[in-house]
């Protein structure tokens, strides 16, 4: 049973998913939030919306233009109520990764050999390989935050020689995708800020989880995609707008010049837009203001509240478990509603595929993309890790039933 007062009810009934039954006529348990949440029905119906009455490109005279012009509109300042910064420096693509690889071909111009680029080995190689790219592109050197092994946390204890004045970029993720662990990037772009580097922070992980204050941070440029937090399939960037107008995006000759729509390259995906838009109204509603950033603070702050209840009774579990090794922080570290964890003895694909057919729990399993660390923590011969990862529509009533599959699982075993 749920202790705190979040309407659960009232959320699960807005995710038509959870109300379809698959192949084997059961209700699947999504615990595969930070790969991807399921669609909102909001987000759902401005999709629907849109489509239905009546679609065309921008920039015309009549009526369907000036409404595709209009959504755009609306959907770059509600992006910008949600990371704090004007909508003018939003812009959007195909998917994060797209954008990165992206904005780092336009900032080639910027750096020279002999230059530093600084990532982490904590981080989504979303967030590192479009730097490494960077780098064998101009002949920057490229340098490492390193993960400590034991605390799984980045180890800033060099930062002061790491971000130095050759330093020209420095690549952070706000939360990683797989311990949950929850990055000091604030510190780290102030440092980097310091010898006036260019910050960049992957937040794909943390908007479903917690308020992201893009002015506050002081990152030049943050990316996040919108089919994480309960959206379509879309990447989202926000880029400072003095960095943003430097920046050298090839594009069609006749295409704008100006900031956001110069990053955003062809017709954009106007649909999804629209659909995003119903996505940032549902964080909004579960919340309370006199405006839209205040009821999303509101409303995040309801979600943290309840996912850390859940956080509690799973965490307790798996730590019980003799058989289990769970890769999470110390307690003081802020952390998202993320798990990765292996069992002694079964490959997690093994594991997971137990979960799936014997209870219907969706459950991944691999590296996540966060590669560097499945090499510092030698995983993938069993599989890499499996993970279990919350979104605002889980239950206490799914943990319970995920406990007694792998106490089941555990006893199959022996």
């Amino acid at each position: 049973m749920q202790s705190n007062n979040f309407p659960i009810d009232d959320v699960r009934a807005q995710f038509p998913a959870l109300n379809f039954k698959n192949h084997e006529q059961v209700f699947p348990i999504y615990f595969d939030g930070p790969g991807g949440t399921q669609m909102v029905q909001g987000c759902i119906d401005r999709i629907l919306e849109y489509i239905e009455t009546g679609m065309a490109n921008l920039h015309g005279t009549f009526s369907t233009s000036i409404k595709t012009d209009d959504l755009l509109a609306e959907a770059k300042k509600a992006v910008g109520d949600l990371l704090n910064c004007p909508a003018e420096e939003i812009a959007f693509g195909q998917n994060m990764t797209s954008l990165a690889f992206q904005v780092s071909h336009s900032l080639r111009p910027l750096l020279k050999e002999g230059d530093e680029i600084l990532v982490t080995q904590l981080d989504h190689r979303a967030n590192v390989d479009p730097w490494i790219h960077l780098a064998s592109e101009t002949g920057a050197s490229l340098r490492w935050i390193p993960v400590d092994k034991e605390k799984l946390v980045l180890d800033l204890t060099n930062l002061d020689s790491l971000i130095n004045p050759k330093t020209k970029v420095v690549a952070v993720g706000l939360s990683s995708n797989l311990t949950g662990t929850v990055n000091d990037a604030k510190r780290i772009f102030k440092a980097a800020k310091k010898v006036n580097a260019i910050t960049i922070a992957d937040a794909v992980h943390a908007v479903p989880h917690f308020l992201i204050n893009k002015q506050e941070l002081g990152s030049d440029v943050l990316f996040c995609s919108a089919y994480k937090f309960f959206g379509p399939h879309l990447g989202i960037a926000a880029i400072k707008k003095a960095l943003f107008e430097q920046l050298e995006i090839p594009k069609l000759q006749p295409a704008p010049n100006e900031i956001p729509y110069k990053l955003e390259t062809g017709t954009q995906n106007h649909e999804a837009i629209a659909g995003l838009c119903g996505s940032i109204s549902f964080i909004e509603s579960l919340g309370s203001g006199a405006n839209r950033r205040e009821r999303l603070r509101s409303g995040m702050e309801a979600i943290e509240t309840h996912e850390l209840e859940l956080v509690a009774s799973l965490q307790q579990f798996l730590k019980s478990v003799p058989e289990v090794r769970l890769y999470r922080a110390a307690e003081e570290v802020p952390k998202t509603p993320t798990f990765a964890f292996r069992i002694d003895g079964i490959h997690s694909r093994q594991a997971t595929k137990f979960f799936a057919e014997k209870f219907n729990l969706c459950i991944a399993d691999g590296h996540f993309y966060a590669s560097t660390m499945a090499e510092i923590f030698p995983v993938m011969e069993t599989g890499g890790w499996i993970r279990i990862g919350f979104a605002p529509y889980n239950t206490m009533d799914e943990i319970e039933i995920f406990k007694k599959a792998l106490r089941e699982l555990l006893q199959r075993k022996t």
